[in-house]
């Protein structure tokens, strides 16, 4: 059985993430890669398919939610929902009733009511006889309607009979069809079987049919859900666990007696239950309206959960709600996203379904008078507010969490004041101090993958991203990267450990122990030179803490073997505009040949990098791999990508942006011919094209990292729209 309890799952990248609920069994290979690239978003052809009139489709956050446990079975549970502080509200709940067992869940039945009304009786009370008396033949017209639901183990169970009046004390008859949908939702095989049999409904009324479809109000098909908390688990914003018990149950009983209060107290239990069922692909529409309408079928409106204590002292909860889920049919084959949300969950049935949803809206119900008796549940709101203006604003990996921090304590959570912030932030940072060795990361322009081949490069220079420090000391040699989260001895555990043994070998000063400290502004493995750089930053600065003299060719050799270590066959422009720090045309086929570009300022150029690491040894060998099976083909996709190389070099030296920009257009059609480009990098291209850039591509080696831009006169509108849709952006310095 799989584990769904993942703890620092919030910690973690997206891809991160992705990739933990992958090893942990919850997402397959195959539903893992439709996440990381987009495919699980529904597109507006298969939209169009759905509804009408489409033009196109509105996003919203998918999360899951960890640490459930229902009647001994984990799940995760997958919410589409928007609203700050749900996710983490739940994953919270969840993981504190795990150490009472979890929760509880039933269903001791599952029927839809099909309705079919009556009207313009004669005498009811003989209706009422006839439709008794032929009750069997009934429920055999009914079954009759779908054989194929009835050999699957489900069928019209019952038919109920019941008198009404209309305002003006009409009376007419309301029939009942109690359907056992099993594993699908049902409204369409109800609304078909009450279609079918109304006419000898009306028959044996000798009335007329007034109206025939589903009841929404599923109360015959109520799920219970129970949990129960340790009182000393409870404590929370200061408040001791007894003092946080009292005051959920004091809350619990405030909306019993209060409609006001039950409708806001029944909102938070909807939240959780609402989410689930989006991301699963219900009707939360259907649900949210059974489950007010259970609420007051008393008479008077009530909350849907009940909380009281044991006589230990435990807290109790227990909720009961009409629930009528499907896991076949409905919008679930045609809508990838909700197929997926339905696997994360790992139920099997629709029961299973349903009674998680019950025991997802028992733990928001939990989560939410529990910040309610302690420290406010404003407060979880305005953290996760102030995550998403963080965001906006476009605020780098190493600053987010003290800005949110910040942000919060301010309590202005607005995008002006974490711009404010983060220029703080940016403007105290702390550097390396001591005269410390440069690198430059690398920008190509054009020439990607061709350059391995022999081909021309064309690439800019992203000056001082990389600097370090080293200073020689008598124990083991140490490296610490903090914008990585690289702070250990070198013990060969990794790539990087192995990188900088290479260059104390090359240096000849093995033997010697160094301290290495090293600040890149360069995300990983983003296909922007950052392995590059960082080798030759720590060549340098091991060079002078060991008194040597190198040379930049030196320099730039020892950089070269350490790319060929970490990427297997790399065309060797990474280290050599890291270690040369200019614009350059460049070329190696079997003889370096590097053409420096005199440029009288930085092109206006725009870097933006996703979710998505590009390992740039895989994406070599792949394009390897497929230049082997058609030479000829990819050698003519080489030499085009070569003379726009040539063509963007003589363009770049004259100014002609627009020029070079509708070049990379190009380029990055042939590198999508290559297949190295990904979903989100093509979201990337588009959307720096969408803002104003002449021309936009991705840029190193593929299969994720990042992209560029050639942004004349739109510099600040493409970098605005692609950090607002959360990607990292990167201007050239000016």
């Amino acid at each position: 059985m799989n584990d769904s309890r993942i703890s620092g799952l919030y910690k973690l990248s997206v891809p991160k993430r992705i990739e933990a609920l992958q090893s942990e069994g919850w997402l397959s290979p195959e539903d893992a890669a439709r996440l990381r690239d987009g495919r699980q978003v529904l597109s507006s052809v298969a939209a169009d398919k759905i509804i009408e009139n489409v033009v196109g489709v509105f996003g919203l956050p998918f999360a899951i939610a960890p640490n459930f446990q229902v009647n001994g079975r984990d799940s995760i549970v997958p919410l589409v929902v928007e609203e700050p502080s749900i996710v983490a509200a739940l994953s919270g709940a969840a993981r504190l009733a795990r150490k009472t067992g979890g929760f509880r869940a039933s269903c001791e039945e599952s029927l839809l009511a099909g309705q079919v009304h009556i009207s313009n009786i004669a005498d009811v009370d003989e209706a009422l006889a006839a439709l008794h008396s032929e009750k069997p033949a009934l429920l055999d017209a009914a079954n009759g309607v779908h054989p194929r639901l009835v050999a699957r183990g489900g069928g019209a169970r019952d038919i109920e009979f019941r008198r009404l009046e209309f305002p003006d004390g009409r009376p007419f008859i309301a029939v009942h069809l109690l359907v056992d949908t099993v594993d699908a939702m049902g409204a369409n095989l109800v609304n078909t079987i009450c279609e079918a049999v109304a006419p000898k409904i009306a028959d044996l009324c000798r009335g007329d049919v007034a109206l025939r479809i589903l009841s929404n109000l599923a109360d015959r098909s109520i799920v219970t859900a129970e949990v129960r908390f340790a009182a000393a688990d409870l404590a929370s914003g200061g408040y001791d666990g007894a003092t946080v018990r009292d005051a959920i149950v004091t809350a619990s009983d405030i909306a019993m007696a209060d409609p006001h209060r039950a409708a806001t107290h029944n909102k938070g239990i909807m939240n959780g239950i609402d989410a689930l069922a989006i991301a699963t692909g219900n009707d939360w529409r259907a649900i949210e309206a059974g489950a007010h309408a259970f609420a007051a079928a008393g008479g008077r409106y009530r909350p849907l959960t009940v909380w009281s204590h044991d006589k230990g002292g435990d807290l109790l909860g227990r909720i009961a709600i009409p629930l009528k889920v499907g896991t076949v049919g409905g919008t679930l084959d045609a809508n990838p996203a909700a197929a997926l949300g339905l696997a994360v969950t790992g139920v099997h049935s629709a029961l299973e379904l349903a009674e998680l949803m019950a025991a997802v809206g028992l733990a928001q119900n939990f989560a939410a008078l529990r910040a309610l008796a302690s420290s406010g549940i404003q407060q979880g709101h305005m953290r996760l507010h102030a995550r998403s203006v963080a965001a906006a604003v476009g605020t780098p990996e190493d600053h987010y969490d003290e800005l949110v921090d910040r942000l919060v304590a301010s309590g202005e959570i607005k995008s002006w004041k974490a711009e404010e912030i983060l220029g703080e932030l940016e403007s105290s940072q702390v550097e390396v101090t001591e005269p410390a060795a440069q690198a430059a990361g690398k920008v190509i322009l054009l020439g990607e993958h061709a350059a391995v081949y022999g081909r021309h490069a064309l690439a800019l220079p992203i000056p001082g991203a990389v600097r370090a420090v080293a200073e020689e000391r008598g124990n083991a040699t140490s490296l610490a990267i903090p914008n990585w989260g690289i702070e250990r001895d070198i013990d060969g555990s990794d790539g990087i450990d192995d990188g900088v043994a290479l260059i104390l070998d090359e240096l000849g000063i093995r033997s010697r122990q160094f301290a290495i400290r090293v600040e890149s502004s360069l995300p990983r493995a983003m296909g922007l030179g950052s392995s590059a750089a960082v080798a030759v930053a720590i060549t340098r600065a091991l060079g002078d803490a060991a008194g040597l003299e190198l040379t930049d060719d030196r320099v730039n050799e020892i950089a070269f073997a350490c790319e060929k270590l970490a990427h297997g066959t790399p065309s060797g422009v990474d280290n050599t505009i890291s270690t040369y720090a200019e614009p350059m045309l460049f070329r190696n086929d079997g003889e370096l040949r590097v053409e420096p570009i005199e440029l009288a300022a930085a092109p206006p150029v725009v870097i933006a990098s996703g979710q998505q690491a590009g390992l740039t040894s895989e994406q070599v060998a792949g394009v390897r791999d497929r230049h082997r099976k058609a030479p000829a083909r990819y050698d003519a996709l080489f030499d085009e990508i070569d003379e726009l190389s040539v063509s963007g070099a003589a363009m770049l030296r004259e100014g002609d942006y627009s020029g070079v920009g509708m070049l990379m257009n190009i380029c990055h059609g042939l590198l999508n011919a290559l297949q190295v480009s990904t979903p989100e990098l093509e979201q990337m291209v588009t959307l720096a094209r969408q803002s104003g850039a002449a021309g936009a591509k991705l840029t190193g080696g593929g299969g994720g990292g990042s992209i560029v831009a050639m942004c004349p006169g739109t510099v600040d509108d493409v970098q605005r729209a692609l950090s607002q849709a959360g990607y990292r952006t990167l201007v050239l310095p000016q």
